[in-house]
């Protein structure tokens, strides 16, 4: 009989989870509730929201509400959105995640602090991704971001970095660019580093490396706009190549179960834990089917 593992480290993390229960609190209470952007990256588990009538908007829909209640998920927003929902007179619900809420503060304190002009506050994170848009915005979009080290050598070295991250992003990743600054940074600047990357997350790649390595077949489950999906998965390979990844069970090659005995199912911080049961149960229903 195949055996079929569910890594116990995956799923929702501290702040997704936060967020979803907050929106299912509300929308519980009956009232309309919009959510401004997608609650979570992850295509099943918005669906299902929407079934409860979470209805999702962009940041021009935004400004044109008035008088209603809208939540604010994890991933965190610049301060014009408040300012925004001020004027509208909208209700916010706030479900920022508090590392990506402390990460906010302390760039805006940098930002405030004098000779603005002299330094380059620096974020390693993904161009366009709402954490890294919200923290932009903490420096009334000054602050510079690099995705990698090759863009960390465009950085002007002569002046001096304030080196912050997205909170989901590659430690390893992170410390070669530090290193790489500290090498190349003039003796006439300053250079500050601040490992800004939530542990919780971190801690994910060296478990999801070992739970890979221990099955002969890997489904990572994960939505495509995932950034932290593309990590992990990424580290899923590194280690197991024959890993595999899908967005929900309809997407399993059952092909691939051919002479498999242990198989391995993770997934991001945004995947929901029932969608990785539910491609439990049609593996396991596959065999039964099979072997009846």
């Amino acid at each position: 009989m195949i055996r079929v593992e569910i890594d116990n480290g995956s799923g929702f993390c501290f702040g997704v989870t936060t967020a979803i229960q907050k929106a299912e609190e509300e929308l519980h209470k009956g009232t309309p509730l919009y959510c401004l952007g997608d609650i979570v990256h992850n295509g099943k588990e918005c669906d299902r929201l929407k079934e409860l009538g979470l209805i999702t908007i962009n940041h021009e829909e935004f400004k044109q509400l008035h008088d209603v209640k809208v939540l604010l998920r994890a991933h965190g927003e610049p301060p014009e959105t408040y300012e925004t929902a001020r004027i509208n007179n909208i209700e916010i619900i706030d479900a920022t995640c508090p590392v990506v809420l402390r990460l906010q503060k302390r760039i805006k304190q940098e930002y405030d602090l004098k000779n603005k002009s002299d330094k380059q506050i620096v974020i390693f994170g993904k161009a366009g991704h709402a954490e890294v848009l919200g923290l932009v915005g903490q420096t009334e979009g000054k602050a510079i971001v690099i995705e990698n080290l090759q863009a960390a050598k465009s950085l002007d070295f002569s002046k001096d970095i304030r080196l912050y991250s997205q909170t989901t992003k590659s430690l390893d990743e992170f410390w070669q660019i530090v290193e790489y600054i500290k090498e190349h940074i003039s003796p006439d600047a300053s250079f500050n580093y601040y490992d800004t990357i939530c542990r919780q997350v971190a801690n994910r790649m060296p478990n999801i490396r070992t739970f890979a390595n221990a099955h002969d077949l890997i489904f990572f489950v994960s939505g495509k706009k995932s950034s932290n999906g593309k990590i992990l998965f990424n580290e899923c390979c590194q280690v197991n190549p024959n890993s595999h990844l899908i967005e929900d069970a309809s997407e399993i090659d059952f092909n691939l179960l051919h002479e498999v005995q242990s198989v391995g199912i993770c997934g991001a911080t945004s995947t929901p834990k029932w969608l990785m049961e539910a491609c439990k149960k049609a593996i396991e229903e596959k065999f039964q089917e099979k072997n009846s």
